[in-house]
């Protein structure tokens, strides 16, 4: 009988384990899907959009306005996360994204068939908004769900193991987006402001098709299924966390800041800062970003096995604190116009707030309660990319302007880490964590 026993629990613990693997592949395919749409609105941002949908102006006002178009994807997110949030909270977190990864499909496609400022007016740069907008509803949905998928399907224990999978989605995407447009930019300059830009907005499109593929095989989790076989969902979640649960989202925002702001200054600002300010050529610059992104990719889910193994505080300040002097020392090397320096320069950059970024979605996840939790990671998250993260390429091209000095910059910068070590060891003595390190099985 105890053999029978065990042989069940066994056979139990194997289902769980290869659930979870699912689930963390499918967050990790679905979010590399997702950013990738999203990331290569940014690359078009930095090189081409402001003379394709904003020809009228001169070269640095031009590129203001495309990255203020950037920033309007930022403002949207907040809606999608509130949105469906309320859904997935309310009907489950697998229905959301697909919604999401559908909407983020179409935007991405209309925006590579949009007509350009020469050809329809100022009804081009109206609908390249609107259709941002909807990039941001998307991808505002998209991320909180993508991490509960992870990190409810995790073993105990495990929560920022998991939610690093959907991270990883990320930097892939990123990745993805830069060797995309660096595909591009190979052409003559007449055919990459003419139509060349327009090939990996038009590629998003069998992307989306793998992601659905995927999705649409998946489970609901297993928490989820119990609250609503329980009835216990929340009646309106988006309430019910800014009643009892403020202080712990207003922590949450300041605790993203390093995760996501300073990747747009380290690769969206700097690209324009470095093609348009210094020598380097597009294609050159595309390069250095793309091998940084390589860096991130393979360093950023140490981050998560640091966070599992030692005591969480102490491996935030261990990842954090590097970047206040790496990253001015990114800016040093990239200003001596070397692409070797450079790339030297934003690899070093690079590791520790990808590091961070890597552990973030599991502690998230861990400080909301099942029934709001998606609202409540989802406009923490999302509140932070609108106010810090969409505004750093534009905060930071008008501090340059303004200065004329990259030192302005680099203070930015300096300011978004400092943000979030204070409010990240904050959220976690309020909310009192009580994980205990776990070994990483091998």
């Amino acid at each position: 009988m105890a053999s029978s026993t065990t042989a069940s629990v066994d056979h139990d613990d194997r289902a769980q384990r290869a659930g979870a693997r699912k689930a963390g592949i499918a967050a990790f395919v679905g979010t590399t899907v997702e950013w990738f749409d999203f990331y290569i609105y940014g690359s078009a941002a930095a090189l081409v959009l402001g003379d394709v949908f904003f020809p009228n102006t001169s070269s640095a006002v031009g590129t203001l306005a495309a990255f203020g178009t950037f920033w309007v994807g930022f403002l949207a997110r907040p809606l999608g996360g509130v949105v469906f949030g309320h859904f997935g909270d309310r009907y489950g977190r697998k229905k959301s994204l697909i919604a999401t990864l559908m909407i983020m499909g179409f935007a991405t496609l209309a925006i590579g068939f949009l007509p350009s400022y020469g050809a329809i007016g100022v009804a081009a740069p109206i609908l390249l908004v609107l259709l941002r907008m909807l990039q941001g509803v998307a991808v505002g949905g998209e991320w909180g769900g993508a991490v509960l998928i992870a990190t409810e399907y995790a073993p105990p224990g495990k929560k920022i193991l998991y939610g690093a999978f959907a991270q990883q989605g990320s930097p892939v995407g990123n990745l993805l987006a830069t060797l995309a447009f660096l595909a591009v930019t190979q052409l003559s300059d007449e055919a990459f402001g003419s139509w060349g830009w327009r090939l990996p907005f038009l590629f998003s499109a069998l992307l989306v098709f793998v992601g659905l593929f995927i999705r649409l095989r998946l489970s609901e989790t297993p928490e989820m299924t119990k609250l609503l076989d329980s009835k216990r969902t929340a009646r309106m979640p988006i309430m019910e966390l800014l009643r009892n649960h403020m202080g712990i989202v207003l922590l949450g925002v300041g605790a993203v800041t390093a995760g996501v702001a300073v990747t747009y200054v380290k690769t969206t600002f700097a690209l324009s800062w470095a093609t348009t300010e210094l020598d380097f050529n597009r294609s050159d610059f595309l390069v250095v970003v793309a091998i940084s992104l390589v860096v991130q990719v393979l360093v950023q889910p140490f981050g998560a096995v640091l966070a599992t193994r030692i005591d969480l505080k102490r491996a935030i300040l261990l990842m954090l604190v590097p970047e206040l002097v790496l990253l001015p020392l990114m800016f040093v090397l990239i200003n001596t116009g070397s692409m070797v320096w450079a790339i030297v320069g934003m690899a070093l950059a690079t590791a520790p707030h990808a590091m961070y970024y890597s552990a973030l979605a599991g502690i998230l996840s861990e400080v909301f309660p099942a029934e709001i939790r998606y609202t409540g990671i989802s406009v923490s998250y999302q509140l932070c990319t609108t106010i810090f993260a969409g505004t750093a390429p534009l905060v930071s091209q008008f501090l340059l302007n303004e200065t004329g000095s990259i030192i302005s910059v680099i203070v930015l910068g300096l300011g978004y880490v400092l943000i979030s070590v204070v409010c990240v060891l904050a959220l976690i003595a309020r909310t009192s964590w009580r994980r205990t390190p776990v070994a990483v099985a091998a």
